[in-house]
């Protein structure tokens, strides 16, 4: 796989705080924040690395979550955008981990930061696979 100190790029995507994602405290649920994650990966899976996860999925791959850590830090609200910058943090025979970082547009202040760590598996089985060469060159940017 890659060395240990390869710096692979950090690319952002930027979402709108939605009325749905609004909790009884009036700011954003917690659980909201992973949702903001997983789309902003989807876009960049596909705009940045030229590989979308319609691609995994028609060679017969998926990915499943190992281990999901986010620290909050500010509360997002209704009228927010928020920019989630992400980046490969490790690659592993079976999987990444993805570090990611959470921004309110305007002030530029932090609100959350954490990562994830995915288990790439075979989509008819579940089981884990190794990720092919070619999926760790594209995603090695």
């Amino acid at each position: 796989m890659e060395a240990e100190n390869h710096v692979y790029s950090t690319f952002e995507t930027v979402l709108q705080v939605r009325p749905d994602d609004i909790d009884m405290n009036q700011h954003v649920h917690n659980s909201r924040y992973l949702d903001y994650v997983l789309a902003a990966r989807y876009d960049q899976m596909e705009r940045c690395y030229g590989m979308s996860m319609q691609a995994f999925l028609d060679r017969g791959f998926s990915w499943y979550v190992k281990v999901a850590h986010i620290e909050h830090k500010r509360g997002l609200v209704l009228g927010d955008k928020v920019r989630i910058r992400t980046r490969v943090g490790e690659v592993r025979r079976h999987g990444v981990k993805v570090v990611f970082e959470m921004l309110r547009e305007g002030d530029g202040k932090e609100v959350a930061a954490g990562y994830c760590d995915y288990v790439m598996v075979n989509k008819d089985n579940g089981r884990p696979t190794a990720i092919p060469e070619d999926v760790v060159a594209k995603y090695s940017v």
